[in-house]
């Protein structure tokens, strides 16, 4: 079996976790350019592939730690995936409850794990979240791959695509693909809690409880660990070679195909994460995998480019929970920033005083200094990796 290290993997987890930064990360979600926001629905923006690409990474990963979980047995392969499950998803969870603390007036708190706001309603900490998908989907999608092995887990995963399509029609024939109408959101509300659900999405202008990452679109992020693992598999055992970049983009521009023509009937949608959805962004980060497997492992072209994104594959959990950390954590550091309409102080947290101050003042164009800013923490979280990498310290779980 072949053992080659393949750089362009973690060039491509590197970047992959870099726009995952990036986009959840602007200096002002009112003002941001169109490809960096998702989709409002159906659809797809460069934004929308990002946390598909991950699943797709992880999958990647599982290809060459299989083999090794598979030579530990049962119980070895059980204990691992289990603690990092546990670990991935407890961290998630507990990221949505940081800094555990919030203003009520002018008094910090303790963040009770349910709370009413200052309009009264009944409002949580958020149970779900993409750390929590990436935990789950990682860990069923290693369940089917150890104990299915390539060709089970492959006919699993067109199982599971066809079943969440079928399911879909099934549960509201009249209107499946809908906010309203998608079948999820009333098993989520079950299972979870209208408080402990995301309530970023509106309908008709008024927030509701929607989770994207909640339990029945979990299917599709499934897949997506699976088809990641198979593209992983069939890059480790054909090596750097002509034909396993061929079989590369053959595969991707298949599915890319597939997921289009597949949208006709079942729309391409991030936010309920359709069947056909994973097909199109699998199909396109295979691609793309290629594109990069192509300059860097056959052509040797390596740079500062490539060197920026690697450092970040280096510690891509680390970095991403410390992006979602900081900013919570300076919520409870109140900058005053003049007087509103109601006469009374308006606060700032320090993140928000740099876009103000120093981030959009210097565009006209409000999205170009929301860009500024984003840019402006991806090198500040780059320093902290870089310097990371440099003193040789990796956080794995």
């Amino acid at each position: 079996m072949m053992k080659e290290r393949f750089y362009s993997l973690d060039v491509f987890r590197g970047a992959t976790v870099c726009l995952m930064i990036m986009v959840n990360n602007p200096g002002t979600w009112d003002h941001i350019y169109a490809p960096l926001d998702h989709s409002p629905w159906n659809g797809v923006t460069p934004t929308d592939i990002v946390f598909p690409f991950f699943l797709f990474v992880v999958g990647n990963a599982l290809a060459f730690v299989i083999p090794r979980l598979e030579a530990g047995g049962s119980a070895f392969f059980w204990r691992k995936v289990l603690t990092r499950t546990l670990v991935i998803f407890g961290i998630g969870l507990l990221l949505n409850w940081t800094p555990f603390l919030r203003w009520e007036d002018h008094h910090i708190v303790f963040k009770s794990w349910t709370y009413a706001d200052t309009n009264g309603q009944v409002v949580g900490v958020r149970i779900m979240g993409v750390l929590q998908r990436i935990a789950l989907a990682y860990f069923f999608a290693s369940v089917i791959i150890y104990f299915l092995k390539i060709r089970g887990a492959f006919y699993t995963a067109c199982l599971l695509l066809l079943g969440y399509w079928f399911l879909c029609v099934a549960a509201h024939p009249s209107d499946p693909f809908s906010r309203s109408g998608w079948f999820g959101t009333r098993v989520d509300m079950a299972i979870l809690g209208e408080p402990h659900m995301y309530h970023g999405e509106l309908l008709d202008g008024h927030p509701i409880a929607f989770d994207p990452e909640g339990f029945m679109s979990l299917f599709g992020a499934i897949v997506q660990v699976i088809f990641g693992y198979l593209v992983g598999d069939y890059i480790r055992k054909k090596g750097k070679s002509a034909e396993m970049l061929n079989g590369l983009f053959v595969m991707g521009l298949v599915l890319m195909f597939a997921g289009y023509l597949w949208n006709m009937v079942f729309p391409i949608n991030k936010k309920i994460w359709t069947s056909s959805y994973v097909v199109y962004t699998t199909g396109l980060a295979t691609v793309i995998l290629g594109i990069i497997t192509y300059v860097v492992e056959i052509k040797q072209r390596k740079g500062w480019i490539t060197r920026f994104f690697d450092v970040f594959g280096k510690n891509p959990l680390f970095i991403f929970v410390l992006s979602g950390f900081l900013p919570r954590l300076f919520t409870l550091i109140r900058i005053p920033d003049g007087m509103n309409a109601q006469g009374t102080p308006d606060y700032v947290t320090p993140f928000g005083w740099f876009y103000e101050h120093l981030c959009q003042p210097l565009f006209s164009d409000l999205r170009a200094g929301s860009l500024f800013y984003a840019l402006c923490l991806i090198t500040f979280y780059w320093l902290i990796v870089y310097w990371m990498d440099r003193k040789k310290i990796y956080i794995k779980v």
